[in-house]
């Protein structure tokens, strides 16, 4: 019988607390990985692979095991960008037993866009053609979208010796923020992104500006995808915001016939309201953030824990939208020992504390 060929690497982290920080990857990756906790210990198991990652002496010893060196290099640039972003103005040591094997970006897909229109008064959706479209279909909803500099040759990413992704800087620096993938029409071999439009004035908005200013035949770049697969129940409850809209869409557009879901979705107002296709049945309920008394009313949060606490245990919940909202959600959900498996709850933005 012939062993199942797996490829290993090895890693050391010295975080400014490596307690501190086995507690952040625990938190953050119970949303992308099935995630087992023993004191000082983490074991991660993904799709993608298997990571160990211990707390000692003030280190943290990683081990990382998948089954394709592609896979393993996207596990080892997941923990690094992980762990710096973690750290973030605190000092941080990583380095593995060998460097980057591959010479350029295995996930990275080279794309034009076809055209750019409004669905709504804030919510514009960018066309891309793809000449392989195949690993956006019927898998994980988000993607980093790659937008170079206009006027200059795109200069696209390789990597750095702490498994992070080298990203070009300079003139050359290009824009990149994730956003989910609204839909994939394998025939036309395109890929629909939706970017909200956002309406508050100064806010530094480069994404939605892009989307703005994109004309057919501009070239981009799409990296990914990764997390946020599509949930498989026969019952769920959806909640969210407009952040959260092209990923509700979507999950409504690819269910099976049969699958009843719930959702509750703050937007600006009735004219950001969108229709959600689906061979399932969808109970959907809007709320109107002009018409809260206050702005900064968490009517979102009180609706969406009221739903929660009617649900059953099979139940999937499915919640995206600001962060502090998000931790009393997930708060709620382990508080009525609802299970892990049939659950995401991941903030999409954070709330200015101003």
């Amino acid at each position: 019988m012939n062993a199942v060929q797996s490829f290993k690497l090895s890693g050391v982290a010295i975080p400014h607390s490596a307690a501190e920080m086995l507690d952040e990857i625990c938190e953050h990756f119970v949303e992308h990985a099935e995630v087992e906790r023993s004191n000082d210990l983490a074991i991660l198991r993904s799709k993608i692979g298997l990571a160990t990652i211990q707390a000692d002496n003030g280190k943290l010893l990683i081990e990382l095991e998948c089954p394709t060196r592609e896979l393993l290099q996207a596990a080892c640039t997941d923990i690094a960008e992980h762990l710096f972003y973690f750290a973030g103005d605190q000092t941080l040591e990583l380095e593995w037993t060998e460097p980057a094997s591959l010479p350029v970006v295995p996930n990275l897909h080279h794309v034009t866009v076809v055209s750019a229109d409004d669905i709504t008064p804030h919510m514009r959706r960018v066309i891309f053609s793809c000449a392989d479209v195949a690993e956006f279909a019927g898998g994980d909803m988000h993607v980093r979208v790659l937008v170079p500099p206009k006027g200059r040759p795109p200069v696209w990413p390789g990597f750095r010796e702490d498994g992070r992704i080298a990203w070009p800087a300079g003139e050359d620096e290009i824009l990149v923020r994730v956003y989910t993938i609204r839909a994939v029409d394998l025939e036309r071999k395109e890929i629909s992104i939706d970017f909200l439009q956002h309406p508050e004035a100064g806010i530094p908005t480069p994404g939605a500006d892009f989307a703005r200013d994109a004309q057919a035949g501009d070239k981009a770049a799409l990296l990914g995808p990764g997390g946020g697969s599509l949930p498989q129940a026969q019952s769920m409850l959806l909640i969210g915001d407009e952040s959260a809209l092209p990923a509700i869409a979507r999950i409504a557009a690819e269910v099976p016939a049969g699958t009843y879901m719930r959702a509750i979705i703050e937007v600006e107002d009735e004219a950001e309201e969108q229709s959600f296709p689906t061979a399932g049945s969808l109970e959907a309920r809007w709320l109107h953030r002009s018409q809260y008394p206050d702005r900064k009313d968490r009517i979102l949060l009180a609706e969406g824990q009221n739903a929660i606490a009617s649900i059953d245990q099979d139940t999937f919940v499915w919640a995206a939208c600001e962060k502090d909202d998000i931790r009393v959600i997930r708060s709620a959900l382990k508080g009525r020992q609802h299970d892990r498996k049939n659950m995401y709850v991941a903030w999409y933005w954070e709330r200015d504390p101003g």
